[in-house]
């Protein structure tokens, strides 16, 4: 689906409410180096709509702090939220489209465990709709063209993988300084290609991905 929006709303959730729960969901990480490829999955109250903080919308186009003021509101706001992740061995077997809709899934069957209501309709943020075994098959499932700027809960969801993402790559960058994880979260800047050159890859890179494994070869 096309649509052309310049702030993300809530016309999509209201429009398909009528069928049962909506949710958006949004991944992060897939152009990465290393680390996981995380996802997050975001059911809002129809009440809290008007209680959302200013500002939601495309993580990449906030600052880290403005998304972590967004997210502390949230969580104060008590929004439905889930986060699921694919591993570095999992992105690597799986290979990394396969791998994000399993931590796309992984969010969504955390977040139904949340919800007292079904799951009926799943907005996602791409281009591609992918088959969630452990949904039945009659869930909608809506692939939406740069969801995170047209739907509100695409557009927390984005939000929500990418804080969550970060601070785990904050976390790898205390025990490998050495290549700047705390600066590029992982992916392909000059630094990180250098520090891979010089101190090789580690556990946590995705040895499929081709400037890794040029190193491994």
């Amino acid at each position: 689906m096309h649509i052309t929006q310049q702030q993300p709303n809530f016309y999509l959730e209201r429009k398909y409410a009528v069928h049962g729960l909506v949710v958006g969901v949004d991944e992060v990480g897939i152009g990465s180096w290393a680390g996981p490829v995380m996802a997050a999955a975001v059911w809002i109250d129809p009440k809290l709509v008007a209680s959302l903080p200013e500002g939601i919308r495309d993580s990449k186009k906030l600052t880290h702090i403005k998304r972590d003021r967004i997210c502390t509101e949230l969580l104060k706001l008590n929004i439905s939220i889930a986060v699921g992740s694919a591993d570095v061995k999992e992105i690597d077997s799986l290979n990394i489209l396969n791998a994000s809709f399993l931590a796309m899934e992984r969010a969504l069957v955390l977040l139904q465990e949340k919800l007292i209501g079904k799951i009926n309709t799943i907005l996602i943020d791409g281009n591609r709709k992918p088959e969630f075994k452990t949904f039945y098959k009659k869930i909608n499932i809506m692939p939406i063209v740069k969801g995170d700027n047209i739907s509100l809960s695409i557009a927390i969801a984005s939000i929500i993988a990418k804080q969550t993402r970060d601070c785990y790559m904050l976390n790898l960058d205390s025990c490998h300084p050495e290549y700047g994880f705390n600066k590029h979260k992982g992916y392909g800047t000059k630094a990180h290609r250098a520090s891979l050159v010089e101190f090789g890859p580690t556990c946590h890179h995705r040895s499929s991905f081709a400037p890794v494994k040029s190193l491994l070869s």
